[in-house]
């Protein structure tokens, strides 16, 4: 099965599209763009309730400041041209449903990156996250060069554990007071992946055997 990227060098500058044609819809990875300023803002605020139980908080203590929405946006995209991430928002029909982000590139003798994740809840139940995953993990693991991807989960978050079980992502253990969310530390189930597991097949194959 051709897998659903035009191969890049792995030098290539930011941006990068990825499309799964192979989909019903199609699932379109792309950067996010000024102009989609007013459909994220309304997305964020119709999906406040559905997220905010598994989004990071600030700890206290912390100074960060929050930012505008060309400020965001300008983030991402200098965090992917320093090759340090890959964000992506994730369109189904022209219209963001969501966001899945590699993020933590470490090059060198690691080669490694973590994934996040999320969808609106409407959009829910119909696969579209699990290959939105998929995608990313297969161009990250492919041209984009990378050897390892791994995703923290909270250890109460049942539908997204079942969804990186689904690909079937090697479960590590868990991360202790990993990651601050809805104002305290919780605790994450760590998962895996690396090239060697994925051999040529990648990701995208595996979800028509489900």
């Amino acid at each position: 099965m051709r897998l659903p990227w035009r191969r890049r060098p792995q030098s290539a500058p930011w941006p990068v599209i990825l499309r799964d044609r192979t989909a019903d819809p199609e699932v379109v990875l792309r950067p996010l763009r000024i102009r989609d300023e007013e459909a994220w803002h309304q997305l964020r605020r119709e999906n406040a309730d559905h997220v905010r139980p598994w989004e990071p908080t600030l700890p206290p203590g912390s100074t960060s400041q929050p930012v505008s929405y060309r400020q965001f946006v300008h983030d991402l995209d200098e965090e992917a041209a320093a090759d340090r991430a890959m964000p992506w928002c994730i369109e189904i029909g022209g219209r963001i449903v969501g966001q899945v982000h590699i993020f933590g590139v470490t090059r060198a003798a690691q080669q490694s990156a973590a994934v996040g994740y999320w969808l609106a809840e409407s959009e829910s139940g119909q696969g579209i996250a699990t290959r939105a995953l998929a995608i990313a993990i297969d161009y990250a693991l492919g041209p984009a060069g990378l050897h390892r991807v791994e995703v923290n989960i909270r250890v109460d978050n049942e539908r997204s554990l079942a969804l990186v079980r689904r690909l079937g992502l090697r479960e590590e253990g868990i991360r202790e007071r990993y990651l601050h969310i809805a104002g305290a530390w919780r605790d994450h189930l760590s998962f895996a992946v690396t090239r060697e597991e994925l051999e040529a097949e990648g990701l995208i194959p595996r979800l028509s055997q489900l």
